[in-house]
């Protein structure tokens, strides 16, 4: 990745050093620009979180097994039957269109299919099989079975009431889609008892029937027999009346939709079509006579005589024309045939007007025709309408003796059919499959039940991992830290225990050491650790920066506290000083100092940095060399003050970096996090460049882009970041950064400790 920042030298001041002018990073939004998400990423997550996963699946898989291990099986016994189309109506309804056949047929099945799941019908049930005695219903064994049919029918206590819940809830009654079949199911425990309840219930219902559909037909024999009698009767009387009327007003009738008066009108009206067609045709030709048009008319054009005369015509006008060119106009051959042109002209005209009469004379009487026929026309319509008020009547009249006789007849047949009916039991409903002892239960289906909590525990888990990784918003890799902020990752510090899994042990206290190994001392105390190599590739870095004029002064800052910063400045400023510059490390957590509990150097609460600012220190009194590391020193913070970014924002602090500059080759500045304090952000101004400490997997990507930010706005000159205390077995660093090159560490250190941060 491009720096985005980079070292401008400014010129050299007197104590020779190199003048740093920061330039200002470029802003970036982490929530913008997301990077492609690849199958990798998915792989990763779940690897991630697999024993989440794993935990849950085992969880529901476990708790399914033992809860349909514990189940009592249910067996589940099935009847199937056929429902036919009604035939014992006492009174059919005629007409009825197909249509409406099949909704009914439709109703009737799903009729029936209640009536099975009937209260009434279930306790038949369980008074033919007694199971007011079984206590998988509720029922007591020594409780006394119904003395008489219907008994429990009409109890209401408590305990029945129990038992007839239990029955149907274990009933249940289905219709097989499109057919008039209805499959009757029902639950036990007991494999026998669900057979027998399903057929008896069958049973029941068909018995049911049987003396429904007897009573209904004793009734309607009974009330058909009362009816017929009233009914000749009336049957006899209608008809009397409607033929005395019939009589009595002359109704003649052609056939059952017409009669001769209908007829006639009928006629009348086609007549008087025909003469108003034949009067428009003629007062079409008659208007051409008046408007002088004659010769367009058709009799003129199909008359015979006219191309005749209108030729003679043309033959004396050509002759005369001749001759007059000839003789001049008083010769008597001209004027013989001036006079022959004349009369031929005159028997023309005389032609046309005979015609024009003609046709006059036709259109007077087509019209006086059509005026005749529309005054018959008008009396026979109301001649019509009084025989239709008259046909009112007697059409009442006749439909009543029609429906009378229909009825009578009907009837009649239909007592007859009750008749036959009484000595025969039809039902339609018919069995198709009477229902067997089941061989095996319906439920629990171990076998599907495993299954579905494997598929259910196994997407859980997957959704579990997801939403965990959904809800994880910290940084955890160098593409984190490169997407969010565009800085580059300078180094990867693994966390210590990260490889106890292989048999290693961090940091071992050796039996009789007085003081205890720090992790922040890895660098030197175990030079060849995976740690101390991951700090030496921090240096490489940053001195790599800008070859030439590599940074000096390095502020070393994080976001939030507890991100190991004050681990990375003792390790950062130890491996530099292992290249045999003087390096120094201020202590500039003038708050919460923790440079000096780490490197053994007592509590620095007499002298140090607080103090030197404050005007009662010198810097050489509070420079402290380190006993034991070469080329090491130390400015601790001395008292913790009342206002540190008071102190930070004075003169001194400006003279004492350009005092620093001239006596080490080094200076790395630990600082408070910036989140909870402005030190580092006014440090930052005066440093060489700022390395901003994260940690994976605590660090949230929101406080990580606002210090970022903080630092940017004043233009201090970010280097990068140290990504700290990295599970280098995790999927997310395996995945991608498994070939780091201080990954399987070196030396001896390496193959027998692992190291921590």
């Amino acid at each position: 990745m491009q720096d985005e920042v980079s070292l401008v030298p400014r010129g050299r001041q007197p104590s020779g050093n190199l003048e740093l002018l920061p330039q200002q990073i470029p802003y970036a939004s982490w929530s913008q620009g997301a990077r492609e998400t690849h199958l990798r990423d998915y792989l990763i997550i779940l690897r991630k979180h697999m024993w989440l996963s794993v935990f849950f699946l085992l969880t529901v898989v476990t708790v399914v097994t033992i809860a349909t291990f514990k189940m009592r099986p249910v067996y589940v016994a099935t009847g199937r039957v056929e429902i036919d189309r009604e035939m014992s109506n006492v009174l059919p309804f005629q007409g009825m269109n197909s249509d409406a056949m099949y909704f009914d047929m439709d109703n009737h099945i799903q009729t029936q299919a209640k009536i099975l799941q009937s209260e009434t019908l279930a306790l038949l049930t369980i008074e033919s099989l007694h199971l007011t005695q079984n206590p998988e219903f509720g029922g007591s064994p020594n409780s006394k079975p119904a003395g008489t049919p219907g008994d429990i029918t009409q109890a209401s206590s408590a305990e029945n009431l129990q038992i007839l819940g239990a029955f149907q809830g274990r009933l249940t009654v289905k219709r097989v889609p499109e057919s008039h079949l209805l499959d009757i199911k029902f639950e036990s425990y007991d494999p026998k008892l669900a057979a027998s309840v399903v057929n008896a219930h069958v049973q029941n219902f068909i018995e049911r029937s049987y003396r429904t559909r007897f009573e209904s037909t004793m009734k309607a024999s009974d009330w058909l027999t009362q009816q017929l009698d009233d009914l000749k009767g009336r049957v006899e009387k209608s008809e009397d009346a409607r033929l005395a009327y019939e009589r009595a007003n002359q109704i003649w009738a052609i056939d059952e939709k017409q009669n001769t008066t209908t007829q006639k009108l009928s006629d009348l009206n086609k007549e008087l079509t025909q003469a108003q067609t034949d009067r428009i045709q003629r007062e079409a030709s008659f208007d051409l006579v008046r408007s002088g048009r004659i010769d367009f008319l058709p009799a003129v054009q199909q008359n015979t005589m006219i191309p005749t005369l209108m030729n003679r015509h043309a033959e004396l006008n050509s002759q005369y024309t001749d001759a007059i060119s000839k003789f001049g106009p008083n010769y008597p051959t001209v004027v013989r045939l001036q006079a022959q042109l004349k009369e031929v002209d005159k028997l023309i005209e005389t032609e046309k007007q005979n015609i024009g009469n003609m046709v006059e004379s036709e259109y007077r009487g087509a019209r006086q025709r059509e005026l005749l026929l529309s005054e018959a026309l008008e009396k026979q319509k109301a001649e019509v309408n009084t025989m239709a008020e008259k046909l009112v009547q007697f059409n009442i009249l006749k439909r009543d003796a029609e429906a009378n006789k229909q009825l009578y007849e009907g009837l009649q047949q239909k007592l007859r059919e009750a008749g036959i009916s009484k000595g025969l039991q039809s039902s339609d409903l018919r069995v198709v499959d009477p229902a067997l002892v089941p061989g095996s239960p319906s439920r629990p289906l171990r076998g599907r039940n495993i299954s579905l909590a494997f598929l259910v525990g196994l997407v859980g888990g997957i959704g579990l991992a997801f939403l965990r990784e959904y809800l994880d918003n910290t940084v955890k890799t160098p593409d984190d830290i490169e997407h969010l902020t565009h800085l580059p990752s300078l180094a990867v510090v693994p966390a210590h225990g990260t490889l106890a899994g292989r048999g290693h042990k961090l940091l071992r206290r050796k039996s009789g050491d007085v003081a205890a190994e720090h992790v922040e001392l890895v660098s030197h105390q175990h030079p060849q650790s995976q740690i101390s190599e991951a700090f030496r590739a921090l240096r490489t870095s940053l001195l790599l920066s800008q070859a030439e004029h590599p940074p000096q002064v390095i502020l070393v800052t994080s976001a939030l506290p507890r991100e190991g910063k004050t681990t990375a400045v003792l390790n950062l400023a130890v491996t530099l000083a292992q290249l045999g510059d003087r390096t120094l490390i201020v202590d500039g957590d003038m708050r919460k100092p923790g440079v000096s509990k780490f490197l053994s150097m007592g509590d620095g609460k007499h002298a140090g940095l607080s103090t030197y600012l404050a005007g009662v220190s010198s810097l050489e009194l509070v420079t402290v060399p380190h006993p034991t590391i070469p080329n090491l020193s130390v400015v601790l913070s001395g008292p913790i003050p009342p206002n540190p970014a008071d102190l930070l924002s004075s003169q001194r602090l400006n003279d004492a970096i350009t005092a620093l500059r001239g006596e080490y080759r080094f200076v790395v500045w630990d600082s408070p996090p910036i989140m909870a304090a402005t030190d580092a952000v006014i440090v930052s101004s005066l440093a060489d460049g700022v390395l901003l400490v994260v940690r994976s997997g605590a660090t949230p990507k929101e406080a990580f882009v606002r210090a970022r930010d903080l630092l940017g706005g004043v233009r201090s000159r970010l280097l990068g970041v140290l990504l700290n205390a990295v599970d280098t077995s995790s999927p997310d660093y395996y995945y991608s950064y498994k070939y780091y090159p201080y990954h399987y560490g070196y030396g001896t250190y390496g193959r027998k400790e692992s190291s921590g941060s």
